[in-house]
């Protein structure tokens, strides 16, 4: 029913029971997940995950707060892991202005170098964007992501920004924050834009919704968030799940 579109499942907080945890997904409603990578060990523990089941797919990657750590070569070692055959995107990529675990210049450096990989190798990119949002556009426009297309992954921006997006042909994932009664800037978004562009996420185990918020969030709390964006479209739960689901098999391409 449901595609988790960004979730961490090789996480250390799932050690202690992502088997039983992931054996039971379908049971409860999730088709599909894609496992999104943070870093170079990460992006090995997602394609061995998408080995194991076949719901779930990969991808290779490192975030923002890790590129302190990449070189030209670790470049080519993304580019060797993306044969493997479920790796569906390159991701997660992009600027975290809020934590600024690594220098600005440099995630910007390597978000970029990290955009041209995907575009060599033809792969959607999956792109986190943390109070970073003028120069993530930037990166983006300059270098013509619309040629590959992507998410922007757990969106916080403005509905002036979505638009842009939109424009370019780039998708919008709604996460669990959507459900926070703190909530403004994410509302107008789930309200104004088209269904046939928007994704559901986890981002587990992070940002879990309402009502469970503060506990590890996983795949089964989507409904929640799928409630949401049903309640503020008008639409049926159900409905929700088949477009995000359908938007994330056209984006993955699976």
């Amino acid at each position: 029913m449901f595609f988790d579109s960004h979730a961490h499942y090789d996480d250390e907080r799932f050690d202690i029971d992502r088997e039983k945890l992931l054996d039971g997904m379908k049971n409860a409603g999730v088709d599909y997940v894609l496992n999104a990578a943070a870093n170079v060990i990460s992006s090995k523990e997602c394609i061995k995950l998408a080995g194991r089941y076949d719901f779930i797919y990969a991808s290779v990657g490192v975030h923002p707060h890790d590129v302190e750590e990449m070189h030209e070569e670790t470049i080519e070692e993304l580019a060797e892991l993306s044969t493997e055959p479920k790796v569906v995107a390159v991701g997660e990529i992009g600027l975290d202005y809020y934590y600024d675990h690594s220098p600005r210049e440099t995630q910007k450096y390597w978000f970029r170098k990290q955009i041209q990989l995907a575009k060599r190798l033809n792969l959607p990119v999956i792109i986190h964007n943390r109070d970073a949002h003028a120069d993530t556009m930037e990166i983006a426009v300059s270098e013509d992501i619309s040629t590959i297309g992507g998410v922007l992954h757990c969106f916080s921006g403005s509905w002036e920004m979505a638009k842009k997006l939109l424009d370019m042909g780039i998708y919008i994932s709604i996460a669990g924050p959507i459900t926070f009664n703190n909530v403004v800037k994410s509302v107008e978004v789930v309200k104004n834009m088209p269904m046939n562009r928007m994704l559901i996420e986890t981002d587990s185990p992070y940002l879990t919704p309402v009502p469970h918020r503060g506990k590890r969030n996983d795949s089964t709390y989507m409904r929640y968030t799928a409630e949401r964006i049903a309640e503020l479209k008008g639409i049926r739960v159900e409905e929700v799940a088949e477009k995000t689901t359908e938007n994330a098999k056209r984006l993955f391409r699976i």
